[in-house]
Parts: C-alpha cells; sequence; structure tokens
C-alpha cells in the first residue's frame, strides 16, 4: 500500500473516537494526513475547542516533517529548544512538540501518512492516535 484512502482515513477517526468515548476523554480533534502532508480528512467531536485543528494538523505534519513522533519531537525540543524554534518558519503546517502525532507505514517501513490529534492530554491523545490506527489496519511508525 502506498497511501491512505479517504475510507481507511474515516475508519482511524471512527477507532480514535471509539478510543476516546472508552476512555471518557474530553473532546478530540482527528487529522489524517498523506505522506505528503496534505489533509485527507479531519473531524472533531462534538464540543472539541476551535484549535483543534490546527493543534491536531500540526502534530500530524510535524511528525512527516521531522520523520518521528511528535511525542520524539517534544523529547528533542527539551534537550535542542534553539533547533526546534527555528522550525516554525519553514514548517509549512507547522510541528507541535507534544504526544498525539504518528507517522503511519507501510510493510515496508515507509511514511504513506500521519494521523495528530488534540483535545485531552498528549499521552491520551497518542493512544487514541494508536488505537485509530490499528482500527483502521494501518501500521504505526516504530
Amino acid at each position: 500500500m502506498s497511501r491512505i484512502t479517504l475510507d481507511q482515513a474515516n475508519a482511524v477517526i471512527a477507532g480514535a473516537f471509539d478510543k476516546a468515548r472508552e476512555m471518557a476523554l474530553k473532546p478530540l480533534g482527528v487529522a489524517v494526513l498523506d505522506a505528503g502532508g496534505h489533509l485527507i480528512a479531519y473531524q472533531r467531536q462534538d464540543g472539541a475547542s476551535t484549535g483543534r485543528f490546527q493543534l491536531a494538523l500540526g502534530k500530524a505534519a510535524g511528525a512527516l516533517f521531522l520523520g518521528i513522533s511528535s511525542r520524539k519531537i517534544g523529547a528533542m525540543a527539551a534537550e535542542r529548544p534553539t533547533f526546534l524554534a527555528a522550525l516554525g518558519p519553514i514548517a509549512p503546517a507547522g510541528v507541535i512538540p507534544a504526544a498525539g502525532g504518528v507517522i503511519v507505514v507501510d510493510e515496508s517501513g515507509i511514511a504513506i501518512g500521519a494521523v495528530g490529534i488534540s483535545g485531552d492530554l498528549s499521552d491520551m491523545d497518542e493512544a487514541c492516535t494508536l488505537a485509530g490506527i490499528a482500527a483502521a489496519g494501518l501500521t504505526a511508525q516504530a
């Protein structure tokens, strides 16, 4: 597989929302991007705050931009804050250094897209990201 289809993107979102309901989380926004960082699908739960789109997009796009999860970007920010601050002007959709953005890979480990979630604590966002990816039958980057 070389891309994420719209049906798969919608399955990611549905799986993430199912996990959020199971965990009784705050309302989430979920963005699914293709390998080029283009939006395939976005949805937000009722009551999600207005910034959720930009935050979810920035988590997913930042992961693709640097080739690592947004959790790892958060660790990088602590170690290299000046470097991370310099990315703002050059990263088209932003880089959010908090867990919740995960790269989706094909069977060869090549990135085919990314998922970003925002709405609750970052660890909870990431749990829903991983659950959504798995629900769609896709693979998260290790």
